[in-house]
């Protein structure tokens, strides 16, 4: 009889593997929308999910710095969807590397989890995204965020251990389709900043990329858009191919 731990062990492999490419039909997809609508629309789950997103959004911050060569020396996550990654660096342009890639992030998340449940994939996308955020608790320096990482690690490790494969694969499409919506929420909150709301100016990294360069915080949000746009697009290919078969 094969002890749990070992039986633990060869679900973390299995998720490595490829799986059954998902039968999505039209129905299953338009709940699949609306679940990954309900969980980064509606204030009541957006309370919640907002800190996943917003984890992400920091983790870009952090993985630019580190592959710039910048000193990693934490990230802070609170609970009002604020967070805070600090590197050091002596070159502006790595500074600028870093502080671009927290808003494109999410998107670019959110598109890969997509098309790897899409593709039979989806397993291994959680189990990644999982092993992730858990070297990440490394450099976590407050209890709010070590909180909202750790939640985060547990629910992706049970996902990968005790929910079915074949199954994994239709979260991880609704977890993907629920950053893409985040990104786009996450945006919108950015330009009401710069229209609305310019005494938070000094928290946006549009603004913080400005201040470095000298090039217009309107110049960095359109980035940010494209590039949230263009993991849309990506994002969107598997759908519609469901549309049009479903029409």
């Amino acid at each position: 009889m094969t002890s749990l731990p070992q039986q633990l062990w060869q679900r973390i492999v299995e998720a490595f593997s490829g799986t059954d490419i998902p039968d999505v039909s039209l129905p299953e997809l338009s709940l699949v929308l609306l679940l990954a609508t309900a969980l980064s629309i509606p204030r009541a789950t957006w309370k919640y999910f907002g800190l996943l997103a917003t984890a992400t959004h920091e983790l870009g911050h952090a993985f630019a710095a580190v592959l710039s060569g910048q000193r990693l020396g934490g990230i802070r996550l609170r609970l009002d969807h604020s967070g805070t990654t600090t590197s050091y660096s002596r070159g502006r342009l790595a500074t600028v590397w870093s502080g671009f890639w927290g808003y494109p992030v999410p998107a670019m998340t959110g598109a890969a989890l997509v098309s790897s449940g899409f593709g039979g994939w989806g397993p291994a996308a959680l189990a990644v995204g999982t092993m992730v955020l858990l070297a990440s608790l490394l450099f976590i320096r407050n209890m709010a965020g070590f909180l909202i990482t750790a939640v985060s690690v547990a629910g992706g490790a049970a996902l990968i251990l005790f929910v079915p494969h074949a199954f994994t694969g239709h979260v991880a499409i609704v977890l993907g389709l629920a950053l893409l919506v985040a990104a786009v929420r996450d945006l919108f909150k950015l330009s009401q900043v710069h229209l609305r709301r310019r005494d938070r100016l000094a928290n946006s990294d549009a603004y913080l990329l400005y201040r470095a360069t000298s090039v217009p915080s309107i110049i960095w949000i359109g980035l940010f858009v494209a590039l949230v746009a263009g993991s849309w697009i990506v994002a969107w290919q598997p759908i519609s191919a469901i549309l049009v078969a479903g029409a």
